[in-house]
């Protein structure tokens, strides 16, 4: 997403350090202590784990707590799904506390039965670990519940799972849509696409 793809870059910036060309792709396969654990072994960061993770973090924090909205038709999406009785919970690489100020201020974390984060899981979405604790609580069959996704590793993980996937376009993964399609059970250019189905 736009809000967060260049932030570890911008906290390097901010410390005097030049990043690497096309970083994000490093950070997108890890947690965010991955990330931090990268920069400092790479870059040299006199600063812990911890104070890498809390610098990046800052910028996330606001982005969830005061900017970023629902795209499009999301909320029509999960209004229809709720209504058809469609058991829904979320799985996500972000920190519980931000993803929780970000589904409160929306007012959609009332369609959803559980939040898994990675970071509580132990593993990022390069392992099937946060999806299979999602299948689990659900209590629903793995061949009809489907994992939203739009990041390549993600959907890589979900189908090497056995789970179908539903893209979603993403124009910041746009460098993997290829792949992503080609993976992908069902692909929706945008959420307002779903009325369609």
């Amino acid at each position: 997403m736009p809000w967060w793809d260049d932030l570890g870059e911008r906290y390097l910036r901010s410390l005097g350090k030049t990043p690497e060309p096309n970083i994000r792709y490093h950070f997108k396969r890890l947690t965010m202590e991955g990330s931090a654990h990268y920069m400092k072994e790479t870059y040299g960061l006199e600063q812990s784990i911890e104070e890498i993770c809390t610098g990046v973090m800052s910028g996330i924090e606001f982005a969830y707590r005061d900017c970023i909205q629902c795209k499009p038709s999301v909320v029509d999406m999960l209004e229809a799904l709720s209504n058809a009785g469609v058991a829904m919970c979320v799985a996500t690489a972000t920190r519980r506390d931000c993803a929780l100020a970000a589904l409160e201020r929306l007012d959609i974390l009332k369609y959803f039965s559980a939040l898994f984060t990675c970071t509580e899981v132990g593993a990022s979405k390069t392992e099937p670990d946060i999806f299979e604790l999602a299948l689990s609580h659900l209590g629903t069959p793995r061949e009809t519940t489907f994992v939203f996704e739009d990041s390549l590793h993600a959907i890589e993980t979900a189908h090497a799972a056995a789970f179908p996937v539903m893209l979603i376009d993403e124009p910041a993964s746009a460098d993997d849509a290829k792949a992503c399609q080609a993976l992908a059970d069902v692909r929706l250019k945008n959420f307002t696409a779903f009325s369609t189905l």
